[in-house]
């Protein structure tokens, strides 16, 4: 096995090694003491042995060769073993120091050479450890930013999936408020053709009438005409003895002064059926095309269910009313001219409604103005303060008056259109409707009563 590999390629560089300079000899000379060390490291000429202290007989130590051979062997087994890119290029030895002063791996050759003089040097594996820490260091704000872009994903994810079903659920209802239109145009096209089958079959009937009349005035002018025309190719006696009869048969026969007329009324008034046909269906349609002044946006819906025509919406669960962000707002804000809307309050006995700032913005930066019910009290409140007001009426419908030029929002109780109070001097530009509810009763934006100018 490799594990088993490299503890040979250990002890054979520990029986190799010079034990002066713990690399490999080179050049290996041994002492009387049969001692052998490099040749260099020998620097000058020793009596005492540096391992074993013996005193040596001779001041030229012999050349090791065949430990100089098995070393040259080892080394270039090794050599081949170990990757080029641990091994020095201009040295050929082991990279097993890293130079800190240029950061970069080198040999033991390389650090007492020039280039290295007076640099820092580190143990390879000292130094790796440590930069290793450091580079990992250095990837913790790469982590960061890799789980903050991962649940960015996840989050884009979810808005991918919520438009999927917005668009599912959007198209089902514009299906369902088509075909309520198509039943209703084929409802009034049913009665009209209807109503022209009915005058159809009057005026068949009553010109059948008038037609068996005339066939029964046919019929007796000309038995009449026969039976005179009969008489005159009578016999002279026969016919003088009948004459007098046949005058009197001639003369019970009334004669048509004038052809009879037939009026326009006895023809289908097409006219009737006809004329502004496409006006008048548009017309009926008003029952059925209600025109709602504000539409509540489903984004701001919090804790909130919406009607399928986004008229109207009821809380699902209690929540503090006074946190500055409604739960419902209109889905158009308005920054010029005058709007109206009139809301359905019911059994709802903790409301406020009335017109904030951008409501998906900052919490913190959102600014209301409002009609506020709780605890069984009145009171207008803005996003600095809260005035109490002392009301005589309980209004259960409430109608919303802004006027973005003038920088008014005022309410009026809807049926009898008694002021309740006003805000002047509005700072904001453009301002949403907002609708806020703590109790389970349905809130409701009342539909305007559309009159037709007359054309």
């Amino acid at each position: 096995s490799s594990s088993v590999k490299t503890q040979t390629e250990s002890h054979g560089h520990m029986y190799l090694s010079c034990p002066i300079c713990q690399e490999v000899f080179k050049e290996p000379v041994f002492l009387s003491c049969h001692h052998s060390f490099c040749k260099d490291c020998l620097m000058k000429p020793t009596l005492e042995c540096p391992v074993c202290k013996t005193r040596s007989s001779r001041s030229d130590p012999p050349r090791n060769l065949a430990l100089r051979n098995l070393c040259e062997a080892f080394v270039l087994q090794r050599e081949q073993k170990t990757p080029k890119e641990q091994v020095c290029r201009v040295h050929s030895e082991r990279l097993k120091l890293f130079c800190v002063t240029d950061q970069q791996p080198v040999c033991v050759v390389c650090r007492d050479s020039k280039v290295h003089e007076d640099h820092r040097c580190r143990p390879i594996d000292e130094a790796a450890q440590d930069l290793r820490d450091e580079l990992d260091k250095s990837l913790l704000p790469l982590k960061e930013n890799l789980q903050k872009a991962k649940d960015l994903k996840e989050k884009f994810e979810g808005k991918a999936c919520s438009i999927k079903k917005q668009a599912l659920y959007t198209e089902k209802q514009i299906e369902k408020q088509f075909l309520k239109l198509h039943i209703f145009l084929s409802e009034q096209q049913e009665l009209r053709m209807k109503a022209l089958r009915e005058e159809e079959e009057q005026k068949t009937q009553r010109m059948k009438d008038k037609m068996a009349a005339v066939s029964r005035e046919i019929e007796a002018l000309s038995e009449s005409i026969r039976a005179t025309e009969e008489q005159l190719r009578a016999p002279d006696v026969s016919f003088l003895l009948k004459y007098k009869a046949a005058v009197e048969r001639v003369q019970r026969c009334p004669l048509l002064e004038e052809e009879p007329q037939l009026g326009q009324e006895a023809l289908i008034d097409q006219a009737k059926h006809l004329g502004n046909l496409t006006f008048d269906i548009w017309t009926n349609m008003k029952k059925l095309a209600e025109f709602t002044p504000v539409i509540l946006d489903p984004i701001t819906a919090n804790n909130a269910v919406l009607s399928d025509d986004l008229t109207s919406f009821t809380r699902v669960q209690k929540q503090a009313v006074k946190e500055g962000m409604t739960v419902v707002s209109g889905s158009e804000g308005f920054d010029s001219g005058f709007h109206s809307w009139s809301v359905e309050l019911g059994n709802n006995s903790m409301w406020e409604l009335g017109v904030t700032t951008d409501p998906t913005g900052k919490p913190e930066d959102v600014k209301f103005w409002v009609l506020s019910f709780l605890n069984g009290k009145y009171s207008a409140d803005t996003s600095k303060r809260s005035i109490f007001l002392n009301l005589d009426l309980h209004p259960l419908k409430i109608t919303v008056c802004l006027d973005s030029d003038e920088h008014k929002v005022s309410f009026y109780e809807l049926d009898s259109f008694t002021h309740i109070h006003s805000f002047t001097n509005l700072t904001q530009k453009k301002l949403f409707p907002c609708f806020v509810t703590a109790s389970k009763s349905p809130v409701k934006i009342l539909p305007l009563n559309i009159v037709l100018a007359n054309i």
